[in-house]
């Protein structure tokens, strides 16, 4: 999987999961924390399906030598 997603994106999506799934042990306690595992996952992967359907890209693309 080519990653399609930036820096930035990536650690947005990561915080946002881990935050959503803090929903579900403290706080509310709601299950739509687990929820966040959508985010956080595919910010540690570096890689969104919807993306890539989209056609989007926040990762910049790669210099040719």
């Amino acid at each position: 999987m080519p990653r399609n997603e930036g820096l930035i994106d990536r650690v947005l999506r990561t915080v946002l999961g881990l935050g959503l799934l803090a929903l579900v042990f403290v706080g509310p306690q709601t299950p739509w924390g687990w929820v966040g595992l959508v985010p956080l996952v595919t910010g540690l992967a570096g890689f969104c399906p919807l993306y890539r359907v989209l056609g989007l890209r926040t990762c910049p693309m790669p210099q040719a030598k």
